[in-house]
């Protein structure tokens, strides 16, 4: 059931495109589809939070080199027997008192963690935007292989269009020399299935052509895409003649710009702070503190004569008893950990533990990079020399078709073995447009490798 509602969504989404194709569409070029990626990519979005959390991060670890500072204040009702907050008699009565206070205090020395701590917070924000960057740089050269993928499965049904009309040229003319008994009615029969094979390449290429659409436009976060639509214009060629570059050449550039050795680099710092933090727990930590309270009864007060017998009066005015009940605390305080249950130790060995993984990964993320940049320029080397092959090889397609179509046309070929040498050379035809775009995509990598931007990619 899952199943065909998925197919009911790819189906109503193709046939957007379809009908959307006989309007005016706008067209996009490869830096409009990456600028736009970049902007609104889900996963670009995500990243652009994680620098946010990371920027708050800093701030909580800037203050805690301020005070903290509390004030509290209660009012509280005592029915029966009650010790009066002034004279101290017990008396059986019901009573309202009011207190207020401040507490304030501040880590003179806390074995440098705070220092440390806010030191680690600055260095997770570069590491954040490292990883936006990452992320960046992966949209767009996902963005950049789908583009490519739509302008091969344009030129593929367009050529195989171009066959379609061919063929049928051929159908009519076909028929007339049949009616003239230049060749017998049996070709006709093979033409009609040629053409009918036309005509299902196209739907096929028709249908990978929407769907290389439908996947670009999504990777775009495109919401209207029916007339979603790209331009034609990427030639087969090495514009930065990145090809001219060594592969140590390449490697050496890519070891100063690319972003996930700066990322592991960050994160190894980011290993040797938290050591530094867990260190920081063995170390005595120093505190100091103020306080201020004071209080205010609502009851009457007992007081004493000059015989010292009690009597009985009214309250004192609120404000003069919290002036008179008023007192401070000040002083500083010294905490020396002596015994934890190896907590402390337990955490620093498992931080220096981390430091060891990051420090194998950053190894680990030149030797993968290494390898990258070499298979990445073989394989655009290798793809070079199969472009290049095609190329010729459509050359003499093209010439034995050719060839063929003269022999055919004089009545010296039958319609089997022209349809051969058709099919061979429409072939070598999207064999040449295969490898093309292949070894475009793969120059864009090495270009990539080499610090060379699909589209600049703008500071935020």
């Amino acid at each position: 059931m899952k199943i065909n509602k998925i197919n009911s969504l790819v189906f109503a989404m193709l046939f957007g495109f379809a009908v959307s194709g006989q309007a005016q569409t706008k067209q996009w070029t490869l830096e409009e589809c990456v600028r736009y990626a970049l902007d609104n990519n889900i996963t670009i979005k995500n990243s652009e939070l994680d620098v946010q959390n990371a920027e708050i991060n800093k701030k909580d670890a800037f203050g805690r080199y301020l005070p903290s500072v509390n004030g509290n204040a209660s009012h509280s009702w005592n029915i029966g027997l009650n010790q009066d907050v002034t004279t101290g008699v017990l008396r059986n009565q019901t009573t309202q008192y009011s207190s207020v206070g401040l507490n304030a205090g501040v880590d003179i020395y806390k074995g440098l963690q705070n220092q440390n701590t806010y030191r680690r917070t600055k260095l997770a924000i570069i590491a954040s935007q490292y990883q936006l960057l990452k992320m960046q740089e992966d949209v767009s050269l996902n963005v950049a292989n789908a583009f490519l993928q739509i302008l091969g499965y344009k030129e593929d049904l367009k050529i195989k269009t171009e066959q379609l009309t061919i063929d049928e040229k051929r159908l009519k003319r076909s028929e007339e020399m049949v009616s003239a008994g230049t060749i017998p009615r049996g070709d006709l029969f093979d033409l009609k299935a040629t053409i009918a094979t036309d005509k299902q390449n196209i739907a096929v290429s028709e249908n990978n052509l929407l769907i290389s659409k439908l996947s670009l436009a999504q990777l775009l976060q495109l919401k209207e895409f029916a007339d979603f639509d790209v331009v034609d214009d990427t030639n087969a060629k090495d514009e930065n003649n990145i090809m001219a570059q060594s592969p140590t050449d390449i490697y050496n550039k890519a070891k100063e710009t690319r972003t996930e050795l700066k990322l592991a680099q960050t994160n190894l710092e980011i290993a040797e702070k938290n050591v530094a933090i867990a260190k920081g727990a063995y170390q005595p930590t120093l505190t100091g503190f103020y306080g201020f309270n004071t209080r205010a009864s609502y009851s009457d007060q007992v007081k004493f004569d000059d015989q010292n017998q009690p009597y009985t009066t009214g309250p004192d005015p609120i404000f003069q008893q919290f002036s008179d009940n008023k007192g401070h605390n000040f002083g500083l305080q010294l905490n020396v950990p002596i015994f934890n249950g190896f907590s402390v130790r337990n955490n620093v060995e498992r931080n220096k533990v981390s430091l060891e993984k990051s420090k194998i990964d950053l190894e680990q993320k030149s030797l993968d990079l290494q390898r990258n940049v070499y298979t990445a320029f073989t394989n655009a080397k290798a793809a070079l020399n199969t472009y290049e092959a095609a190329t010729v090889t459509l050359e003499a397609r093209q010439q034995a078709y050719n060839y063929a179509k003269e022999k055919y046309d004089v009545g010296l070929m039958n319609s089997f073995d022209f349809t051969q040498a058709q099919t061979l050379l429409t072939n070598a035809q999207s064999d040449v447009i295969r490898t093309k775009y292949d070894y475009l995509f793969k120059i864009k990598i090495l270009e990539f490798y080499f610090g060379i931007p699909i589209v600049p990619i703008p500071a935020k």
